[in-house]
């Protein structure tokens, strides 16, 4: 039995939808401001037209226009680099989001750095980056974003707080570091070839496990009553022979040690799109030139 406290993704995300929603109503009464986003998806893999229709849904749920722009597989690469240019130039649109993955004979980074970067609500784009990593405001990748507001949830203050980041991709484990430390933590970036790597994680008040690897962290890493955040998300082989998904944390374990968890699924996963909207009412006022509620 668990002893830790439970992170609800779920319903963060809907108190952040909620916020999104009261700041578009903001824009739009004090400045005529109505955010839009446009999602661009090249190809029919399922779990991105899924994925695409939940953001369409919920962009629309907080007053924001939406658009979907479907383009079949064999599109050429010039073709979609058409349309993001077009969009860049389209006052409209204040966010472009190009769904990954993209069929193989089109260049994803050519397409994601053709996005303006003040438009480009995934914080992908090198200007982003860097704007993230010197203090500067920017849009930043939304499952870092999320992770933070899951961790500031039930400790508040991360000030002077020890945490270590698992993983170092430049999608989840780079981003938050830089985040923690615009929070004023001590942060450690560790990853799959950290050498005793068990030894830096039990330091850590605040844990953000993003390696992709199955339930790599146990729980004698733990130092008692740290909070975890898990943004694994993995399938692994179940006992009924079907499959299942778990975190990058052995919940179970690590569970009786920390002070608070976050579970998989229903942890860091609700907050992705959510923080996406975020980012698209930000990118709108910062277009604008007015003050964003989201910095």
């Amino acid at each position: 039995m668990s002893v830790a406290q439970i992170i609800d993704g779920k319903e963060i995300a809907a108190k952040v939808r909620a916020e999104v929603a009261a700041e578009v109503a903001r824009l739009q009464k004090e400045h005529g401001l109505k955010p839009g986003l446009a999602v661009v998806l090249v190809g029919e893999d399922p779990a991105s037209k899924v994925y695409v229709a939940n953001k369409a849904k919920q962009t629309v749920e907080v007053g924001m226009n939406s658009w979907e722009h479907r383009l079949p597989a064999e599109t050429p690469e010039a073709d979609v680099l058409a349309l993001v240019e077009k969009l860049n130039n389209d006052p409209s649109c204040h966010g472009i989001l190009v769904q990954l993955p993209l069929p193989k004979h089109i260049n994803a980074e050519k397409v994601l750095n053709l996005i303006s970067p003040d438009k480009d609500v995934d914080g992908f784009h090198p200007v982003n980056v860097g704007r993230l990593w010197v203090g500067e405001r920017a849009l930043v990748p939304c499952t870092p974003t999320g992770s933070v507001i899951l961790a500031k949830s039930v400790l508040q203050n991360l000030s002077g707080l020890n945490a270590v980041v698992i993983g170092r991709s430049n999608i989840v484990g780079k981003p938050v570091a830089a985040l923690l430390l615009r929070e004023n933590c001590t942060v450690t970036i560790a990853h799959s070839r950290t050498k005793n790597i068990e030894d830096v994680v039990r330091g850590a008040d605040l844990v953000i496990a993003a390696v992709g690897i199955p339930e790599m962290v146990k729980g004698s890493w733990i130092k008692p009553g740290a909070t975890i955040i898990d943004v694994g998300i993995n399938r692994v082989p179940s006992d009924n022979g079907k499959t299942k998904i778990v975190g990058d944390v052995a919940y179970e374990e690590c569970a009786k040690v920390a002070g608070a968890i976050t579970p998989v699924p229903g942890g860091v996963g609700p907050m992705t799109i959510a923080c996406l909207l975020r980012n698209s009412a930000q990118a709108a006022a910062m277009q604008a030139g007015v003050k964003s509620a989201f910095g």
